[in-house]
């Protein structure tokens, strides 16, 4: 995790656990996948890393950066029943692409999935835990985030981002995993 270009930040606030920070602009390469989480964010993974590792239009490779993020997007139509919460749902994975890139210089994407997006500036607020990502863990810290938003008088804005800072190979209590929120003062 250290030897790559993670997005910089400035730390506003921090109540205990949770940082408020701004982000600029940054630029991502994202896809969207349906699915559960755990097979969605592999599947996402796969296809964006293939963009980076030089399927691309000049076949160019870009360097690797943290964190890997994956956020809920719109639930699609449901064709059998199921048993899992996130069932049925739209996931956005996205790599930050490093600093040197604009949207210019990138190379164009091969795989029409893979997109290219501009994420504008934003305040988020961030809860930090380390250990295995499984779904009671992000519940409770997702849970407590919120709590803590809330608590401050903050609105949330869109669903919370899941952002993964380490390969899978990483010993559990030396990952790093983060919840972000993206927030607004309540005016």
């Amino acid at each position: 995790m250290s030897r790559v270009e993670q997005p910089s930040y400035t730390v506003v606030d921090s109540w205990g656990d949770v940082e408020l920070r701004d982000y600029p602009q940054l630029i991502a390469a994202q896809v969207e996948v349906p699915g559960e989480r755990k097979q969605a964010i592999n599947a996402g993974f796969r296809m964006i890393a293939d963009y980076i590792f030089g399927n691309n239009a000049p076949r160019q490779k870009i360097a690797m950066t943290a964190p890997v993020t994956q956020q809920a997007g719109e639930k699609i139509a449901m064709t059998a029943p199921v048993s899992q919460q996130a069932s049925g749902s739209m996931w956005r994975v996205r790599f930050i692409m490093p600093s040197s890139y604009t949207l210019e210089t990138l190379p164009a994407p091969n795989n029409p999935d893979v997109k290219i997006i501009r994420i504008p500036a934003e305040r988020v607020a961030a809860i930090r835990f380390s250990g295995l990502a499984g779904d009671n863990s992000i519940s409770s810290h997702r849970k407590l985030l919120l709590e803590r938003i809330a608590q401050q008088g903050l609105t949330v804005h869109g669903e919370p981002t899941l952002a993964f800072y380490n390969p899978p190979w990483t010993l559990p209590f030396l990952r790093r995993n983060e919840i972000l929120a993206k927030v607004s003062s309540q005016d």
